[in-house]
């Protein structure tokens, strides 16, 4: 990896896109520190210091949203659009014509994509700001700060959705994702300093300090090994294409394969599940509503205690079968997820059709439905080995959080995108390396 930066800086051509991705992040960081007119960010930062159960949408805008800055809402609209979009994709006929024109349905689904994305935003910001306005944390009771902040949110998530296309078009890599990287790596200086000052500084001698380190450090790096090895893992199956006779030569005859991810769905199973879990948390939040369990509490009450994120794992907490339950929960949407979306990306009879009109086949599988059985088969099994993968991922830092009271911001679900954009990343520099190496041959 550090040889491909090497070489990467040597090129002027990608050393400027280099420069404009990191020039395109500072105004990320900057925006981030900009608050909205009119709010009290002390009495907002005592909020969501008492309600830990936000810390997931904290993260996801680089602490943007507990500050409540113009960049709250941050890339969180565009990529709820976009997700909405790929799935609507199978259940609107029109939507999976454009995604099959190539070039120019793309650019038809992205221009949809960014009008649902402005139309979140504002969605989302109204609510925000009502939510709010209720807590007492606007200084002017007035209706003209509320349109002001509404205003102000939105424009934000306007403008980082821009500026992620801007990376994306005139920097390296996935605009989107690179700033939801960045996102996510600001804060974790601020859990580093943390646990050491919890479980190194305050440890009482030396001993137990070096132990603490140790072990924090095994982990960190053993999860992101861990990652790594599930991001890049994949089962190739073999494709051999029979020979043709065109007028004199023999055409074809060529062996290749299709590549199936062991992490089919990516991180999306995990940011579902961790939304649908962490939605009537944020619900009740706004409203005011407190989790209880006794006999005069609502469903909704009841409802909060199985999916409030920071009392799983809570030691004394695994006899209640309440907070038991919201893990397993947690983990069944996990896995559900992980077979729906690649139900939905992922097609077996398409790729089999295909194969069988190009003259492809899997060596011992006949042509057609077999073809797509297997594929199917195959992939099935796959899904649940990533899907494991995944749980694991997420459910080690929830048991360290709730049992030793690792309270960090970094979840399973941060680490795989932090991995899975850094190695996306590092493939397209390696790639623009590799063709400005092939120019400059080619040149002489």
């Amino acid at each position: 990896m550090l040889t491909t930066i090497q070489n990467a800086l040597k090129t002027k051509e990608i050393r400027m896109k280099l420069l404009y991705v990191l020039f395109a992040l500072v105004i990320v960081r900057i925006g981030c520190n900009i608050p909205v007119p009119g709010v009290n960010s002390n009495v907002m930062q005592q909020f969501f210091n008492s309600n830990q159960s936000l810390g997931f949408l904290d993260v996801m805008t680089g602490g943007s949203f507990s500050r409540m800055t113009i960049f709250a809402l941050n890339i969180t609209p565009y990529i709820t659009a976009s997700i909405i979009l790929q799935l609507l994709t199978i259940a609107i006929p029109r939507l999976e014509e454009m995604q099959k024109d190539g070039e120019d349905g793309r650019k038809k689904i992205n221009e949809y994509t960014r009008y649902l994305s402005i139309v979140l935003a504002i969605i989302e910001s109204v609510a925000m700001v009502i939510g709010f306005r209720n807590q007492n944390f606007f200084k002017d009771s007035g209706y003209v700060s509320m349109i002001v902040a509404v205003a102000a949110l939105t424009a934000g998530a306007a403008f980082m959705m821009w500026l992620g296309e801007q990376i994306t078009v005139k920097g390296v890599g996935n605009g989107i994702s690179i700033i939801l990287l960045i996102n996510i790596v600001a804060r974790i200086p601020s859990d580093l300093i943390g646990l050491y000052n919890t479980y190194i500084s305050g440890a009482g001698n030396i001993t137990n300090a070096i132990l603490a380190a140790v072990i924090i450090v095994a982990i960190i790096v053993a999860m992101f090994a861990f990652i790594v090895w599930l991001q890049d893992g994949e089962r190739r199956i073999p494709v051999q294409y029979a020979k043709k006779i065109q007028g004199k030569r023999v055409a074809g005859g060529q062996s290749t394969h299709i590549p199936l991810k062991v992490n089919t769905a990516g991180v999306i199973p995990v940011i579902f599940a961790s939304s649908m879990m962490s939605l009537p948390v944020i619900i009740a939040s706004f409203a005011g509503i407190q989790p209880a369990t006794g006999p005069n509490a609502s469903v909704f009450q009841k409802l909060l205690t199985v999916c409030n994120q920071s009392d799983w794992c809570k030691v004394g907490s695994w006899g209640e079968f309440k907070y038991t339950l919201g893990l397993l929960v947690y983990i069944a949407l996990v896995i559900f997820f992980a077979y729906f979306y690649t139900s939905v990306t992922f097609n077996p009879l398409e790729i089999a059709n295909n194969m069988k009109k190009q003259g492809g086949f899997i060596p011992g599988i006949r042509p057609g439905k077999p073809t797509t059985d297997y594929l199917t088969s195959v992939l099935n099994s796959i899904i649940l080995i990533g899907a494991i993968g995944m749980v694991i991922v997420c459910v080690v830092p929830i048991i360290f959080s709730g049992v030793f009271g690792a309270n960090v911001s970094f979840s399973g679900t941060s680490l795989i995108i932090v991995v899975g954009v850094v190695i996306e990343t590092i493939k397209q520099i390696e790639s623009l390396v590799l063709v400005r190496h092939y120019k400059g041959f080619l040149g002489n």
